[in-house]
This record gives structure tokens, sequence and C-alpha cells, in this order.
């Protein structure tokens, strides 16, 4: 019988990493320092009405984040959500305006003759599943990388957006269509509880169900995961189908919100959604990442730009900052992974 000293035993217990902590929970850390440095430089911070816009305009952002998450898990990465919610707003639009030819009208009686915004919803998340389904078969058939296939994605489809709306926006939905971008619940934005909801749906996923603990295994070591016996292909491609899902959602509320919806609409968002994936602490690598740190990561840069727009920073230097800090926390990350291997 084997036997085990106290000194090897003592050795076995898992020891206090500082490196492992600070990864762990330096983006809340953030925030907090964040939320407090702006509540003492600027008194209308935390006030109600403020926060819940901070909540109320980060939740299309953090719609699109929970499915950047799944495609950056497995180590991928999705440039064409812009231009995807783009596309799936305008075809919203035009379904619950019954056709282009009252795009310019506002009023309920134009958007009367409209299938209603169930049908826009449905139109809206079908667009984007599609063009998810599109781009997933071109990486995992063709094996085009990630980052080429969705760049033209990005191209081409907010091209489709202008071709199909001929350069003009669709305005004036009735109000059960807005309710959805510009309702609340008591105090709590309608957008608000969206996102909440598809959050915990997404953490639920991917914490507690084996499709969640294969997407995790994907993006760890995807050869391994193939002679596992997982159909690394069909992961891949049902990532790029959700990002698709999202960003369609993520459409509707947002023409919902403006009452408006136009082929300029989402760009730039690409670089705030993956800044958001990448502070909450998903590794750009793949493996790692929750939906709760993207969450946290939507709500930070979301406190961010809202307190530098109190402090009357100009917009030039918010992008700047934004840009600053995604180089950061990917160069955190690649230390605390060195780290790792190193211990």
């Amino acid at each position: 019988m084997v036997q085990v000293t106290a000194g090897e035993a003592i050795g076995r217990r898992p020891q206090f990493r500082p490196i492992n902590v600070a990864a762990r929970f330096a983006p809340v850390l953030f925030l907090v320092v964040l939320m407090i440095g702006f509540s003492i430089l600027e008194p209308r911070f935390l006030t109600a009405l403020n926060l819940f816009n901070v909540l109320r305009q980060v939740s299309i952002y953090g719609l699109l984040a929970i499915g950047m998450t799944f495609v950056i898990l497995t180590a991928g990465i999705d440039l064409s959500i812009g231009s995807i919610l783009a596309m799936a707003g305008l075809v919203a639009a035009m379904v619950a305006k019954g056709g282009l030819d009252n795009r310019f009208s506002v009023g309920d009686g134009s958007a009367s003759l409209g299938l209603g915004w169930e049908f826009a919803a449905l139109a809206a998340i079908g667009v984007g599943v599609a063009a998810g389904l599109v781009q997933g078969f071109a990486i995992t058939r063709f094996k085009v990388p990630p980052f080429v296939v969705t760049l033209g994605g990005m191209s081409a489809f907010r091209g489709a957006a202008l071709l199909f709306s001929g350069g003009g926006p669709v305005s004036g939905f009735d109000d059960a269509f807005v309710w959805w971008g510009q309702g609340k619940v008591g105090p709590v934005p309608v957008p608000v509880l969206i996102f909440v909801l598809f959050a915990v749906i997404a953490h639920i996923t991917l914490s507690y169900t084996r499709y969640g603990r294969q997407i995790y295994a994907v993006g760890g070591n995807p050869e391994a995961a193939r002679l596992a016996g997982l159909n690394v292909r069909k992961i891949i491609l049902s990532v790029y189908v959700i990002t698709g899902f999202f960003s369609g959602l993520g459409a509707f509320v947002l023409a919902a919100r403006l009452n408006s919806a136009e082929a300029v609409a989402g760009t730039g968002f690409e670089l705030t959604v993956i800044a958001s994936v990448v502070i909450g602490g998903t590794s750009l690598f793949g493996g790692t990442g929750t939906i709760f740190g993207t969450v946290i990561g939507t709500v930070l840069i979301g406190v961010l730009l809202n307190g530098l727009v109190l402090l009357d920073v100009s917009a030039y230097v918010q992008q700047i900052i934004i840009g600053v800090i995604i180089v950061l926390a990917v160069a955190f990350d690649t230390f605390v992974k060195s780290r790792r291997r190193a211990l």
C-alpha cells in the first residue's frame, strides 16, 4: 500500500496563484473601479436614469457578443455581424411595412399593411441564420479561414443591404413593433430584458449541456476533439449559425429601438463586440471563456463609453481607448497562458 506523507499531501493542495485570480476577476474589478471613478468625476453617472440608459445602449452589443462568444470559444472570429445586422434589419422592416414601397412613410397607416412584428422578427432571425449557415459552410467545407470568410461576408452583406434598400432607410413602424426596442417592463427597458434572458440561456447551454462541453473541447484542441469522436465540422458550423441568429435578433431589436432600419446600421459594431468578449475573459485562442464574462465585458465597454461621453471626451479618443484596451486584453490573455504553461 502506498503511503502519502504529510508533506506530499500539502504539496498536492491547490496553490494560491495571483495570476489566476487576476485573470478570473480582472474584468469585474476593472468595472467596479471604472464606476467608482466616473461617479466621483461626474455625479450624473450613478443616477438610475443614466444606468438604465447604459444598459439599454449595451443590450444590442450584448446580444451580438453572446453569439460572438460561441464563435471565439472555437478559436474562430466573425467580422460580418454588423453587416448581417443591417441586412436582417432591412428585411424585418420590409416585412413589417408590407414592402419597400412604404419605406419612407411614417405612421401606423402604412405600417399596418405589413405582417406584424412576429413575422418581422422571424424574418430578421431567418436572414441571420442563413448568413451564418453560408459562412459556416464555407469555413468547414472549403477550409477557408474564418477571418477571410467573414471579412468577405462583411463586405458582401453590406453591399447586399445597400442594394436591397437602394441606399434609403425604412422607417415608421407600428407601436407593437417599436415596443420591443423602446418599451419598458416597470423601470427596465425591454431590450435589457431580452439581453438578460438570452444571456441566461447561453450560460446554461455552455455550462450545463453536452453541446457546451463540445464547444470548449473543439476550441481547446480540435484534433483531440476529433479523435474523441466529436463532429468538429458540425460544431464549428453550428456556432456560426448561432452568431447569425443573434445578429438577426439584434437587428430586430435595433430597428424597433430606432424605429428605423438602414443599410449603414451596425457599422463598426465588430470592434465593440469583439472587445466586449475579449475583455470579458474569452480567449481568442479558443477553449476559455464564459457568458458571464461576456456580460461583464459588454457592460464595462458601455460604462466606459458612457463615462467618457459625460466627461465630454472626443469620440475619436474613445475609439483609440477601445483599440488599446483590446490589445492589452489579448496581451494579458497571452501572458496568463504562458505563465500557466510555465507553472
